[in-house]
């Protein structure tokens, strides 16, 4: 685990340093390792009615669609954590990773989304 977070600490840095996206993409496996250590907040980026049919336990919840997700994202999320960030099918949390690394967040995408999360049979929650 702490190869991966140096690893991705690693390539984050180098990305930023070339002008690059600052996140990185990361398949269901690696998001499942990330997520699992300290230091990491998951956010689902869908809207209040796809997260209430199931998402990842502990994730928070804010659109990234709505008005002010910006705000909302840095009133609620600590800048010294990684934010692993997920939606549907990809496309949002990438989105929603640009704009937060814009603020200065350290993110990580679910490439795939909640639907290959779904498909590796990795659990889920409505609670």
């Amino acid at each position: 685990m702490k190869k991966f977070l140096t690893y991705l600490l690693t390539f984050l840095g180098l990305t930023a340093a070339c002008g690059q996206r600052n996140y990185e993409n990361a398949d269901v496996k690696q998001f499942a390792e990330l997520i699992g250590g300290e230091n990491v907040v998951v956010l689902d980026v869908r809207t209040a009615e796809e997260y209430a049919d199931g998402h990842l336990a502990g994730a928070l919840n804010i659109d990234v669609n709505a008005d002010g997700f910006v705000q909302a994202a840095k009133e609620a999320l600590p800048t010294e954590k990684t934010i692993a960030v997920y939606c549907r099918g990809g496309r949002r949390s990438v989105k929603a990773c640009e704009l937060l690394d814009a603020e200065g967040f350290q993110t990580v995408n679910l490439k795939g989304g909640y639907m290959a999360w779904e498909e590796e049979g990795m659990p889920t929650t409505k609670e």
